[in-house]
C-alpha cells in the first residue's frame, strides 16, 4: 500500500523539485538503453538526475523542442589540444578531447597544466614517440625528425624510453601511443616488448600502423603485425584512423579486425570522415619511396600555410623547412564503408589548431552529411559511434568513462544539444578554421560550455581522465 501511493507521488515529486538545469521537450537519444524519445532532462549540480515524461522545474530552464539531446562526444584522436582547439571542439559537440596516437611525455606534468583550465575534459596516452624523442635526443618537436626517425634505439636508450613509459602509466595515461610510422627504426622486437608493458598494465595500445595502403609492405602486412602483438600479448589494442591507413583496403582491413575479434583479440578501430589526411612533411612518412609506397604524388600534398599544391621542386623545399601538409588519398566510397560499418567509432585526428577541417568538423559533419543527407548510417548509430563506442573502449580502465557516452539518470552532464535539421560542418580545406552550425547548447559536467549556439566565455568546467 505504501509502495502504490510513493508511486502516484514520483511524479509529483519530480516536479517540485528545483534542478540546476532543465532541459525540457527534446528528442532524448541515448545509444546504451536505445531511448529516442521526447523526454525533460533535469541536471543537479555535475550530474543528469531525471528523465522524465513530466514537466520538470529548474533554476535554468531551456526549451529544447525540435532538438536531439545527445551525449556529449568523445574524440579519441586529438593532437596538442589547448584552448583554442577546445573551443572548436566544443562548437562541434565533443565535451571529451584525447591524445592517444602520439600520446605526452611527462604524463604528470601534462595533465597538471590543463587541471582548472580546460573548457572540455582531456586524457592521453604514454607516448612512445615523445619519450624515444627524449632519450634520442632527437630534434624535431611533435614528430621525430631524426635521431628517432633514422637509426634503432640502443640498449640503454630502450631501457631508458620504457622507463618513461612505465612512469607516464603510473601517473594516468590512459594506455600506450604508439606511430610506429613515424618511427620506423623501431624493429618489431621494440614494438612487441611495449605490447607486453601495455598488457602487463592492462591499458590499451594506440597505434599508427607501420605502413599504409597496398604497397608492399602495406596496411595488410601492417595490420598483421599489430594484430599479433596484440594476440602474444594479451593486450588491447585500438587502430588509429583505418580508413587513412587502408585507403583502398579499407573493406580487407575490417575484415581482418572483424576476424580478429571473432577470435578474442581485443581490437578496436576508428575513422574520419575525410578524403584526405594531414601530418608533417619533415616526418619519416616521407623518406625516399614515399610515393610508391603511399601510392600519392606531389599534387596530392597541398602545403597548409599556402594551400598550394607541391611540385617536385617546393616539396623538397619545404620538407627541408618542415611544415604541416595535407595530403589527398581517400574516396568517398571507403569513408562511407568505414562509418557505416558496426565496430568503427568516429573520431578527428583533429591537430593543435585547424590546419585540415576533421579538427573543427569532424562530429557535424558525420551528422549533418552521412547521417541525415547521404543516410550512410542512422543517427542513433552515428551518435553511438561519437559517445557510448569510445567510452566503452576505455572505461575499464578509466571508471570516469563509466558515467560518459550515455544519457541516463546517474551519468555525468556531459551533453550535446542539437538541432538535427541544421547541424552541418562549415569547415573546409581553403577555411579550416569555421565553427560547425547546428549545436544549440553542449554542457560539459553540468556546465554550458556552449549556449544558443555561443560559445561561453570565463568558463573552465573540463576534467582530466585518468586511468586508475
Amino acid at each position: 500500500m505504501r509502495f502504490s501511493l510513493l508511486l502516484l507521488f514520483v511524479p509529483a515529486l519530480l516536479t517540485a523539485q528545483n534542478y540546476d538545469v532543465v532541459l525540457r521537450g527534446g528528442r532524448v537519444m541515448d545509444p546504451e538503453s536505445g531511448l529516442d524519445a521526447v523526454r525533460n532532462v533535469g541536471v543537479t549540480g555535475k550530474t543528469i538526475a531525471a528523465i522524465s515524461t513530466q514537466a520538470l522545474r529548474g533554476k535554468t530552464e531551456i526549451d529544447a523542442t525540435g532538438l536531439v539531446i545527445a551525449p556529449g562526444f568523445i574524440d579519441l584522436h586529438q593532437h596538442l589540444p589547448g584552448p583554442e582547439n577546445y573551443r572548436f571542439k566544443a562548437m562541434d559537440g565533443v565535451t571529451t578531447a584525447l591524445e592517444l596516437e602520439v600520446g605526452v611525455f611527462p604524463v604528470g606534468e601534462w595533465y597538471s597544466s590543463r587541471q582548472g583550465k580546460a573548457l572540455i575534459n582531456f586524457g592521453a596516452s604514454a607516448g612512445h614517440i615523445p619519450a624515444r624523442m627524449a632519450a634520442m635526443k632527437d630534434t624535431g618537436t611533435f614528430l621525430p625528425r631524426d635521431n628517432a626517425m633514422n637509426r634503432r634505439a640502443t640498449p640503454e636508450e630502450r631501457a631508458a624510453i620504457e622507463a618513461s613509459l612505465r612512469r607516464g602509466l603510473d601517473e594516468g595515461g590512459l594506455g600506450i601511443g604508439l606511430g610506429i610510422g613515424y618511427t620506423p627504426s623501431a624493429p618489431s622486437e621494440e614494438i612487441l616488448n611495449l605490447f607486453y608493458l601495455g598488457a602487463q598494465w592492462k591499458r590499451p595500445m594506440f597505434i599508427h600502423m607501420r605502413d599504409a595502403g597496398a604497397s608492399v609492405p602495406g596496411v595488410v602486412e601492417s595490420l598483421q603485425e599489430v594484430i599479433a602483438d596484440a594476440a602474444a600479448s594479451g593486450a588491447p589494442l585500438h587502430v588509429m584512423h583505418i580508413n587513412s591507413q587502408a585507403l583502398g583496403r579499407t573493406r580487407e582491413a575490417l575484415r581482418m579486425i572483424e576476424g580478429a575479434r571473432a577470435r578474442g583479440v581485443d581490437v578496436t578501430t576508428e575513422a574520419y570522415p575525410y578524403v584526405a589526411g594531414a601530418t608533417r612533411l619533415e616526418s619519416a612518412l616521407f623518406e625516399p619511396g614515399w610515393q610508391e609506397k603511399l601510392g600519392a604524388k606531389f599534387s596530392d600534398l597541398m602545403w597548409v600555410d599556402t594551400g598550394e599544391r607541391l611540385t617536385q621542386e617546393t616539396f623538397a623545399r619545404y620538407r627541408k623547412q618542415g611544415g604541416r601538409i595535407i595530403i589527398f588519398q581517400n574516396t568517398e566510397e571507403m569513408i562511407r564503408a568505414a562509418l557505416a560499418h558496426p565496430m568503427v567509432m568516429i573520431a578527428s585526428d583533429g591537430g593543435a589548431a585547424p590546419g585540415h577541417p576533421r579538427t573543427a568538423g569532424t562530429f557535424a559533419r558525420v551528422l549533418g552529411k552521412y547521417a541525415r543527407d547521404e543516410k550512410a548510417l542512422t543517427l542513433m548509430d552515428a551518435i553511438r559511434k561519437a559517445s557510448l563506442m569510445p567510452a566503452k573502449r576505455l572505461e575499464a580502465m578509466s571508471p570516469q568513462m563509466r558515467m560518459k557516452g550515455r544519457i541516463k539518470v546517474g551519468a555525468d552532464a556531459d551533453i550535446a544539444v542539437f538541432d538535427p535539421a541544421r547541424v552541418i560542418d562549415k569547415a573546409t580545406f581553403e577555411k579550416p578554421a569555421e565553427y560547425s552550425e547546428g549545436f544549440r547548447y553542449v554542457l560539459v559536467d553540468g556546465t554550458f560550455v556552449v549556449r544558443d549556439g555561443k560559445l561561453q566565455e570565463g568558463v573552465a568546467p573540463g576534467q582530466g581522465i585518468q586511468a586508475k
